[in-house]
């Protein structure tokens, strides 16, 4: 998959931290913030994967498309849908910015 989407950073640096990026968030990096990500890939301190993702240029909207593609061609079916929804994915604390009680429809209740 990686190889896939790779064409569409410029750059071999680029390319890279996209590759460690994904793995971290695939991973089982405990929370997927910039620091413990930048510490499972082995790097020093997170302005790599920062500038990747505020300042280095490449198009979400092609990289999606490409994802597509790869999922339809590994999984779909004629006819077939296939829906991702977040919902499921209970959040934990209250201390990080953002995070307060919300609606989950897997799990019925706030949480």
């Amino acid at each position: 998959m990686l190889l896939r989407v790779g064409h569409r950073f410029g750059r071999a640096d680029l390319r890279r931290r996209m590759r460690a990026y994904v793995h971290g968030l695939l991973g089982s990096v405990g929370r997927k913030n910039s620091w413990q990500l930048t510490e499972h890939a082995g790097h020093n301190s997170p302005h790599g994967l920062q500038n990747l993702l505020n300042r280095a240029r490449w198009d979400a909207d092609e990289i999606r498309d490409d994802v597509q593609a790869y999922v339809a061609e590994r999984l779909g079916e004629d006819g077939g849908v296939l829906v991702i929804a977040e919902t499921g994915f209970l959040k934990k604390g209250d201390t990080s910015a953002g995070v307060q009680r919300q609606y989950s429809g897997t799990a019925g209740a706030r949480t």
